[in-house]
């Protein structure tokens, strides 16, 4: 019953994660800014940070099931 909402938080952190990283390749193939009005690399930076967090977020919750 508990593995649910684990199962869940797991899939959306996952998915998020991965959106997020392949959203950031993207703009920077493109030479399109991350964030506007903000500095390129502390963006790049933080957005890939944020996204292998919410990766590793995600298999953590699937390795609790």
């Amino acid at each position: 019953m508990e593995s649910g909402p684990a199962v869940f938080a797991g899939t959306a952190f996952a998915l998020f994660g991965a959106a997020l990283l392949v959203w950031t390749g993207a703009r920077i193939v493109h030479r399109a800014p991350v964030a506007h009005g903000v500095s390129p690399v502390v963006s790049t930076a933080l957005a890939t940070l944020f996204g292998v967090l919410f990766l590793v977020l995600g298999v953590w919750c699937f390795t609790h099931i």
